[in-house]
């Protein structure tokens, strides 16, 4: 029920035809009495700027969802930043505090460590193999060495993106080991494909996956469906894995967090969504 103490979050993107958060939240705010609400907000990249200046100044306004094509250009508009965010170079959280700043997170990384935690595996001291730099795989490197990890190994096809995510990590986390350029995944306590190879029948799989140690935790980020061909192939060596879809569902308690919202649990929120697409 929508009515005038309704706190607006505003899901800014473009398309929207995939969005998933708003079958996520709405159905979880309508379960547990939190009166929010989702909405879907399709704004081109040309309109973007001015948009979320504007939609900030409402007075319900709780915060906003920021996805594809805006994460990058956030970051020029917040007034302050987390490390993450400046490490990752994209943000997906904004919201408004008292003195009327916009502030921003980005939570995509958050999620995938979160994720791993529950499973039982600490990234404090370990080392992790992060393949894609892209702006999930920029996350998930933030929030593992903000977690306490000792080693990063990031690789990409473009190899100058793997070496300008070093280079910002090393600004916020100097003792942190940082390698660029392999993919193998010899001797890595975590493993994650942050690209998209997955997201179609065929696609070459990231890496080679029988360097992979059975004692390795192997993380995706693909979610167009649960077991892809990598984590069925590193599943099949003895390793414990993550779905993507569990990032997506282990971030949204950290937004709530962030938005200043009752928090719940990502099994509470798989229990109550609806999706459809």
């Amino acid at each position: 029920m929508i009515n005038g103490h309704t706190e607006l979050i505003a899901h800014i993107g473009f398309p929207t035809h995939s969005f998933r958060a708003p079958m996520i939240y709405n159905p979880y705010f309508e379960q547990a009495g939190v009166n929010a609400v989702v909405v879907p907000m399709g704004c081109k990249a040309e309109d973007y700027p001015a948009f979320l200046r504007s939609v900030s100044c409402l007075e319900n306004f709780c915060g906003a969802l920021i996805t594809m094509p805006h994460k990058v250009t956030t970051v020029d508009l917040l007034d302050e930043a987390t490390p993450t965010v400046r490490v990752a170079g994209s943000c997906n959280a904004v919201k408004r505090d008292a003195n009327g700043k916009l502030v921003g997170d980005m939570f995509d990384g958050e999620g995938f460590v979160r994720g791993v935690q529950r499973k039982g595996f600490d990234p404090r001291g370990k080392r992790a193999l992060v393949v894609g730099s892209g702006g999930v795989g920029s996350a998930i490197a933030a929030s593992l060495a903000r977690a306490g990890a000792r080693a990063l190994g990031l690789c990409d096809v473009n190899a100058a993106s793997a070496q300008a995510l070093a280079g910002r990590l090393r600004q916020h986390y100097t003792a942190l080991e940082l390698s660029t350029g392999s993919s193998d995944p010899a001797g890595y306590d975590l493993v994650v494909n942050a690209t998209p190879m997955g997201m179609n029948p065929g696609d070459p799989l990231p890496m080679d996956v029988s360097r992979i140690a059975a004692s390795s935790f192997v993380g995706e980020v693909v979610m167009k469906s649960e077991m892809t061909a990598f984590l069925a192939a590193a599943k099949a060596r003895g390793c414990t894995v993550q779905v993507g879809s569990d990032m997506l569902f282990e971030q949204i308690p950290a937004y709530l967090e962030f938005f200043g919202l009752p928090t719940t649990t990502p099994d509470t929120l798989r229990s109550v969504a609806r999706l459809s697409y």
